[in-house]
């Protein structure tokens, strides 16, 4: 708009000179191209506007906590930068209905009664698919170095500081059911060490993402609240609806990295986050009036750094 004259950065503008609203289209790859809607003078235009209508796909606070103007403001808001997200989720954004019916069903009938919840969601993108067994074997990787599932012993013995009070349950969030199945059969046919009893439980399993249909939609949000009831969270890189999940719960989770070209195989199987915050993984190209690029020059804050996940996506830390 300023570009094209619908209006103009004069601090001295009057607001009934401006458009009664403005749209804002902030989404992924449209957001990385927008070049001044992080900058504070584009932001002093857009506070004279009495209405905006948003439309975007990405959680974008790093990008605002980046900008002079809002910084200060925000710190007060959130004296623990990090907590952002969880607060936002928590109390503000809340699921129709249908969605808390779900919940409540799956949780009361299978997680309930648990002593221990170990959650882990695993997300296979379309454009890297990744074999079932080298992501299998990536998860027995992870869960034998962090201890985050029982440990199972030989067949048909019992161990001696068995404790069979104990009841676990592993939820496994997947549009597959490979992960599920091979999971429970460990469980189905071996001891645990300890005698625990152990449950494994699959809430959908839809193969496909079918990002507008509206009840996939609502089991996609009730199996993130799901997973944010438990204990232990395992997620998957890169993974907006892993990022959703530890967000809600407020807890750091273990990142799965796929076998891939971003995660070579003799790194380590997954990595424990430092934060609870998302990742934003398309930051705008900052490109305000004076000031260098923020991908190439040295982030002007200490506490919004590059993901765990993504070396070019940007998150809250601390």
């Amino acid at each position: 708009m300023v570009e094209n004259k619908t209006i103009n950065d004069d601090v001295d503008i009057s607001p009934e000179s401006l458009p009664a609203l403005v749209y804002l289209h902030a989404e992924n790859v449209n957001m990385h191209l927008q070049n001044h809607i992080f900058c504070d003078d584009d932001q002093r235009i857009l506070q004279k506007l009495n209405w905006m209508i948003l439309r975007s796909d990405s959680y974008f606070t790093a990008a605002l906590f980046l900008m002079p103007m809002y910084e200060k403001e925000l710190s007060q808001l959130f004296p623990v930068k990090e907590s952002v997200f969880h607060h936002l989720g928590r109390y503000i954004l809340q699921p129709a209905n249908p969605v808390w019916q779900i919940i409540e069903r799956f949780y009361k009938t299978y997680l309930y009664n648990a002593d221990e919840k170990i959650g882990i969601q695993i997300r296979i993108f379309p454009q890297a698919p990744v074999p079932f067994e080298k992501m299998y074997q990536r998860i027995l990787e992870c869960s034998e170095k962090e201890k985050l599932f029982p440990e199972v012993g030989p067949p048909n013995i019992t161990n001696a500081t068995s404790n069979p009070t104990k009841h676990t349950a592993i939820i496994v969030v997947s549009l597959f059911s490979e992960y599920f199945e091979k999971i429970k059969s460990t469980y189905y046919e071996n001891s645990t060490l300890t005698g625990e009893m152990v449950a494994v439980y699959q809430p959908s399993h839809e193969v496909h993402q079918k990002t507008h249909a509206q009840f996939h939609n609502y089991k996609a949000l009730a199996e993130m609240y799901l997973l944010s009831y438990c204990d232990k969270i395992v997620t998957s890189a890169g993974s907006t609806f892993g990022y959703v999940s530890h967000g809600l719960a407020g807890s750091m989770p273990w990142i799965i990295r796929p076998p891939s070209w971003m995660y070579p195989g003799n790194g380590p199987a997954c990595i424990k986050s430092l934060s609870v915050e998302p990742c934003l993984h398309s930051p705008p190209i900052i490109e305000c009036k004076g000031k260098d690029n923020v991908n190439d020059a040295e982030i002007p804050v200490p506490y919004i750094k590059h993901c765990e996940d993504s070396d070019s996506g940007l998150k809250i830390f601390g």
